[in-house]
């Protein structure tokens, strides 16, 4: 006689071991891809709020030569602070109104701290203080990220 055996069911430690083999590989793909791709994201946000807040100073800069924002002749007409650019400022051309250049100042995405304000996550670069060497100073004409890190172009962001 034949005995039937019932088949039994589930995996063999070969198989779990293979599963778990395949499972670990494609993890270690994965893992470095998605902070690529999260690092790549913050770096277009980046990118987004540099190219806002500087068209936003040049478009003051504008104005003032335009005539539509008052200026001591002995300033440079950039914005004396960071926060003019949204709180806005009087319109000469247009008494009682005011002329604003951003609804408000994008954060710095590689600034990690949230309790430092949006403005502040900024390096703020005057007039005249040297491109290699930016300090803060009577007017604001350029930002910069305060990051000391590297973008995945090479570049330290603080350059860009």
């Amino acid at each position: 006689m034949t005995s039937h055996r019932s088949p039994t069911r589930g995996f063999s430690l070969i198989e779990l071991l293979a599963a778990v083999a395949i499972v670990g590989l494609l993890a270690s793909i994965g893992i470095p891809l998605a902070e690529t791709t999260a690092k790549r994201s913050k770096e277009a946000e980046l990118r987004l709020a540099l190219k806002q807040i500087r068209e936003a100073v040049d478009a003051y800069k504008g104005a003032v030569m335009a005539g539509r924002i008052t200026s001591d002749p002995q300033k440079s007409g950039y914005p004396p602070t960071l926060a003019e650019l949204s709180t806005g400022v009087e319109d000469v051309s247009r008494p009682g109104e005011k002329l604003y250049f951003l609804r408000r100042i994008p954060r710095d995405p590689m600034q990690l701290d949230p309790s430092i304000s949006a403005i502040d996550s900024w390096g703020k670069r005057s007039f005249d203080s040297p491109p290699d060497r930016p300090r803060e100073g009577q007017d604001v004409f350029d930002v910069y990220s305060l990051s000391t890190e590297r973008g995945l172009n090479g570049v330290p962001y603080a350059e860009w």
